[in-house]
């Protein structure tokens, strides 16, 4: 807007010139305005001191301010509604906002600052971190192998392969390709105290077993009858077929025992297939104890719940059995991979079979020792 000439107070002068007796030509043509500039002021400040006309200019100028700001913070609304997908939550994601809307939406520098929420010395910041694009892209390439691993056992195995990396820029690498296993549904956690189970000191002192129940991908439900060794964690068989009778768990049990021996216990749940008679006269015959846990008390038996739980989410749900074959094979695969290469966070990182024999040689160590 073209700025007046004359002042409020040489405005309100005018005025007062024209009230005491002064016509409206004559005025106009004394001051050099027209009719229609003299009309809209006497309509603007007609009746009003000077004090009363300064007070009116910072009110317009306050609105005129307000409807800026106003205009401005719907444009801003506007603008955070197209660019955003989710929250800012990374600086980089800041940093490509404010070239957004610089660049797209014409806004300054430092309001474009203000929308992001960014400095602007964060923003003009160059990262001197290294890119470590070969660790990213093992990183990914493991993660894709197992899907259900997070970064802790990732690290492991990159450190098995003689990646030196500390496992908090691990962490931070592992957040930043978004590799963050998601958990399965919840569960309900037991509240309480228990006492704990003795310990076994060496292997095959105790064996854990139980079942588990999936689908082919027709419909059809099989069994998994899963054997650990509760010292060294190794699965000892995992058998999988439309039915186990006690009958045939016994036959696998003996199965397991030619190559292994008989363990002292075995620990298991009161299903009807443990509690047969096939099963207590092979318990009998073979001079091994068994234990059932408490009914209603999984988690007296909580290694094999463990066990369960990690063969259902890393294996289990993570394939399509077309077939009970293909079942086996792929069951059979991953229990190999269990005891020979996955590492076991309750043993030292290492393989359940790893495991195994560092406990044979310590036991021939102290045996020397004697």
């Amino acid at each position: 807007m073209k700025k007046s000439r004359f002042s409020e107070a040489q405005i309100i002068g005018i005025l007062k010139e024209h009230q005491v007796g002064l016509s409206t030509a004559d005025l106009c043509r004394k001051h050099g305005i027209s009719d229609a500039t003299f009309y809209n002021w006497r309509r603007k400040y007609g009746g009003m001191e000077v004090a009363d006309a300064k007070r009116l200019k910072a009110l317009e100028a306050e609105n005129a301010k307000l409807q800026k700001m106003l205009a401005e913070q719907m444009m801003d609304v506007a603008t955070l509604k197209e660019v955003l997908g989710k929250k800012f939550l990374r600086p980089g994601s800041r940093r490509k906002a404010v070239d957004w809307a610089m660049k797209e939406k014409s806004y300054s520098q430092r309001r474009a600052f203000a929308l992001a929420g960014i400095d602007p010395r964060v923003y003009r910041r160059k990262s001197k971190r290294p890119a470590d694009t070969e660790l990213r892209t093992r990183m990914k390439e493991l993660a894709s192998e197992r899907r259900r691993f997070g970064y802790r056992r990732l690290h492991i195995l990159l450190k098995r392969e003689g990646w030196e990396v500390n496992w908090k820029k691990l962490y931070h690498i592992y957040r930043e390709e978004r590799l963050t296993v998601r958990k399965r549904g919840g569960r309900k956690r037991a509240i309480g105290t228990r006492a704990p189970m003795a310990i076994p000191q060496g292997p095959n002192q105790r064996w854990l077993l139980d079942f588990v129940s999936y689908a082919l991908s027709d419909g059809r439900r099989f069994r998994v009858l899963c054997v650990i060794d509760d010292f060294s964690r190794e699965c000892l068989a995992a058998v999988v077929d439309t039915s186990l009778s006690g009958i045939r768990v016994a036959r696998e049990l003996d199965r397991i025992a030619e190559i292994r021996g008989y363990p002292c216990m075995v620990v298991s749940d009161n299903g009807t297939e443990l509690t047969s008679n096939a099963i207590l006269k092979w318990q009998e015959e073979r001079g091994v104890e068994w234990h059932y846990i408490a009914p209603g008390k999984p988690m007296q038996n909580g290694l094999m719940e463990s066990f369960n739980g990690r063969l259902r989410d890393e294996c289990l749900n993570e394939h399509l059995f077309p077939a009970l074959r293909n079942a086996r094979h792929l069951i059979s695969a991953w229990c190999d991979d269990y005891n020979h290469h996955r590492p076991h966070s309750s043993i030292d990182s290492l393989t359940p079979r790893e495991y195994h024999q560092r406990s044979g040689e310590d036991q021939n160590l102290n045996r020397a020792n004697l």
